[in-house]
């Protein structure tokens, strides 16, 4: 087997010296506003449709994108030591998770798939069906570097599972940095055999796969990722959208040979509308702020009580997600949505100014005569449901609601009452009450159901399901749960 050590490391300072240069060109290029040049390292077997589509998206916006292309591995170290560029698409996802670890990823979007297989020259008197005929044989065998090529990589898993990883290090000839170099080797008849994606045979037409079984079960993920180094953001995020585009950048990954994943239609600044609960407004809306200035989008929140909105949904309204104040509400419409992840969970209390004046004690405490109550609306919204079942559970319901005095859709106005002196107690989320604490005082209700949940889903009906998704993991992120922890939710997205 030929070293390949020197030679790699030799391509991998050619590939870094070519990022430089690269950088240094685009820092000579104008900065027009909204027009900045876009960087992009390229897995070497991504090229030839992220070249189709580079040059499409500039005709199209007038942006300039630079591809730098090589292997995966050494294309991840260029970005960790120069510090620069918008995007990473290497050739699977497994380099994406190392440089999430290394914090060098801002998010991901998914392109497409493809499979490792075994490549000839057409017209070649080799008649290899097999992994054991293949090594049997004294034919040439050239694989892409498992250091360095995602290919080699995948390669070396799948067949170290099958136990047979040794006995074809043994039979190599030839390791190349690239896929697109074993594709040329195999071209030009310099070499017998090699292990390539099944995209670059349909790149070659010289070239004829064989499927071993060995291998059937392996597959790469091929994504854009986002890098945190982006000079613009909302511009690397357009690009990407480009690339996962299933009317733009999907055509020349399916052209290529690739299996496309689908995504959603070109729309260069797209419009969510999601309905949320009001009582998620101030966890969510900076979330949605942020979400909107990084992806260069704009999102419609519509806060309301979740009864209204149900409402409005069961009749024709489709937002492109729907965030509840409790999983009550989200069941009323799930078959309008994917699958709902809760995100944070909200207690019920009793709030009283501070001091309590009357001395409300528990649920008992808002029967006593005289007492000016308020509550959630029980139809209009998440509120007005879950303490109707917590009065009835506690069997408190009759006697209280006869000092029910206002009855709202949002635990908001009923604070603003009791601020203003118009209401003497209401039951309302400790949320509610996160803005006021220096003015009021919680008494908790001890009930198990009132704790509510509030889960997030995605509308299957909407034309931007993967932008909605992305939006629906930002409500799931750290940031988010800084957010929801300090205007009182407990978390329930995860650690």
């Amino acid at each position: 087997m030929r070293r390949a050590g020197p030679w790699l490391a030799f391509v991998g300072s050619a590939a870094l010296l070519a990022a430089l240069l690269a950088l240094l060109a685009r820092s000579q290029a104008p900065a027009v506003p909204g027009k900045e040049p876009l960087l992009v390292f390229c897995g070497a077997g991504l090229r030839v449709p992220v070249e189709s589509a580079a040059r499409a998206y500039e005709q199209a916006t007038g942006v300039q994108v630079q591809i730098q292309s090589g292997p995966s591995q050494t294309l991840l170290a260029s970005i960790e030591i120069v510090k620069k560029g918008d995007l990473y698409l290497p050739g699977d996802d497994a380099f994406l998770k190392i440089a999430r670890e290394k914090g060098l990823l801002e998010d991901s979007i998914p392109l497409a798939r493809m499979r490792p297989v075994l490549a000839f020259r057409k017209g070649s008197p080799m008649k290899v069906k097999t992994l054991e005929e293949l090594l049997a044989g004294d034919s040439k065998i050239a694989i892409a570097s498992p250091e360095a090529a995602a290919v080699g990589k995948i390669v070396r898993e799948a067949l170290g599972k099958a136990g047979a990883w040794e006995r074809l290090q043994k039979r190599v000839a030839v390791t190349k940095p690239t896929v697109n170099e074993v594709a040329n080797d195999l071209k030009l008849g310099t070499v017998d055999a090699g292990f390539v994606w099944d995209a670059t045979v349909a790149q070659y037409p010289e070239l004829v796969a064989v499927e071993l079984p060995e291998l059937a079960g392996s597959r790469a993920s091929v994504s854009a990722g986002i890098l945190k180094t982006a000079g613009s953001p909302p511009g690397a995020f357009r690009f990407a959208r480009w690339l996962a585009a299933r009317d733009r950048g999907q055509d020349d990954f399916s052209k290529a040979g690739f299996e496309v994943v689908g995504g959603d239609a070109w729309i260069e600044e797209p419009k969510l509308l999601i309905y949320a609960g009001a009582m998620l407004r101030p966890a969510i809306a900076p979330t949605i702020a942020a979400f909107e200035r990084r992806e260069g989008v704009r999102v419609q929140a519509v806060f309301n009580g979740c009864g209204i909105l149900v409402a409005a949904m069961k009749v024709k309204e489709r937002p492109d997600l729907y965030f509840a104040c409790d999983e009550s509400f989200m069941k009323e419409v799930q078959d309008l949505f994917g699958p709902a992840q809760p995100v944070s969970i909200n207690q019920l209390v009793i709030l009283t100014t501070r001091g309590n004046p009357h001395g409300i004690k528990d649920l008992n405490g808002l029967g006593q005569p005289g007492l000016r109550v308020g509550v959630g609306h029980e139809k209009q919204c998440a509120l007005g449901a879950l303490t109707k079942e917590t009065l009835i559970q506690s069997k408190q319901y009759e006697r209280v609601r006869a000092n029910v005095k206002v009855e709202a859709p949002t635990g908001d106005m009923l604070v603003n009452s009791l601020l203003t002196g118009s209401l003497d107690a209401v039951v309302a989320y400790v949320s509610n009450a996160a803005a006021s604490g220096d003015k009021l005082e919680g008494i908790a209700i001890d009930i198990p159901c009132a704790l509510a949940v509030q889960p997030v889903a995605v509308g299957k009906a909407s034309p931007h399901a993967q932008l909605a998704g992305r939006l629906l993991e930002s409500f799931r992120s750290e940031e988010s749960r800084k957010r929801f922890l300090s205007e009182g939710f407990r978390w329930k997205a995860g650690p």
